[in-house]
């Protein structure tokens, strides 16, 4: 993997979803409902331990933050039970994905302002977890050296799927790299079965929603994007690593707007913004219970014919 000035790379791994399209299939699964991200599909470890080892091949324990909600704390904590350098914020209620990213790069700010963060949603399913994190890596290494830039990883389409968010590419930068780096033209968040198809055609990308940034950039993106919920989550920085953290998260969430970070910080933002292609077949979204069905099916999983069925019917 490129390397870069590995003490300011930080990970915020995102562990707060509900995964409500999956309760049926995690109820079976388990018999109680989970968020998927605390289940293990295909393997024997959940997909948030399967995130957290890999993001461990490029950040250490101290420096991955790792943002959940309240009620998730009795899945989360055995997760992370033998990780005791890990931090776990814990939301008290549900403001979108632009507060679970966020809210962890404010408590990192308080802590090495000028880091560079790695965001990773924890509801994906990585076949070969090497060549991923090496795109990773580069697209740290890239934030890191070109500090205004929000660098996104973006995976190249198998069909023109209507439930992805797609990244429309641009022209390429003239910046050292094995795969082309491009600046982002458009996002567009679940197109129409036409706009699908014409993305598809024209050689867009799915959004992984894997993005590397310099702490700056980003939280100069969110108060851009969100100034409401930035201007919350800076009062919240001063109480960091007091034993008033927690009452301060509460605080700032008691009347912090509710947003989505692609639409509300990514699309509403005037920072540039660039888009790495990862290799094909090297990641998967598992957020459907069609995408888990396919991909069990691949790994001669026996449930997959079941999961099959379910998702005829929901």
């Amino acid at each position: 993997m490129p390397l870069i000035e590995s003490e300011r790379l930080w990970a915020i791994v995102l562990a707060g979803g509900e995964g409500t399209r999956l309760r049926s299939f995690t109820r079976w699964l388990y018999g109680h409902e989970r968020p998927k991200q605390y289940t293990a599909l295909g393997g024997t470890r959940s997909l948030l331990r399967q995130t957290l080892d890999r993001v461990g091949r490029l950040v250490p324990p101290r420096r991955t933050v790792v943002a959940t909600m309240a009620h998730h704390a009795c899945f989360l904590e055995p997760e992370v039970a033998d990780l005791p350098a890990i931090t776990v914020l814990y939301q008290p209620c549900d403001r979108g994905t632009a507060a679970g990213v966020l809210l962890p790069a404010h408590w990192i700010h308080a802590r090495d302002p000028r880091a560079t963060v790695v965001v990773f949603p924890t509801d994906h399913f990585v076949p070969d977890e090497a060549v991923f994190m090496a795109s990773v890596a580069e697209a740290a290494e890239h934030a890191e050296n070109h500090p205004g830039w929000l660098v996104l990883l973006g995976a190249p389409p198998t069909e023109p799927d209507t439930d992805f968010g797609w990244i429309a590419p641009g022209e390429r930068l003239d910046w050292p790299s094995p795969a082309a780096v491009r600046r982002v033209e458009a996002f567009v968040e679940k197109p129409s079965e036409f706009q699908a198809q014409r993305l598809f055609s024209e050689g867009s990308l799915w959004n992984t929603f894997v993005f590397a940034a310099s702490l700056e950039a980003l939280l100069e993106a969110g108060h851009e994007g969100v100034p409401l919920l930035h201007d919350r989550l800076l009062r919240f920085g001063v109480f960091v690593g007091t034993r008033h953290e927690p009452w301060a998260i509460a605080q700032a969430y008691e009347l912090a707007p509710r947003a989505d970070f692609c639409r509300s910080v990514l699309e509403g933002s005037s920072r540039p913004l660039a888009v790495a292609t990862i290799a094909p077949s090297t990641w998967c979204d598992l957020g459907t219970p069609e995408r888990i069905a396919r991909r069990l099916r691949t790994l001669g999983t026996p449930c997959a014919a079941w999961l099959e069925a379910l998702a005829a019917r929901v």
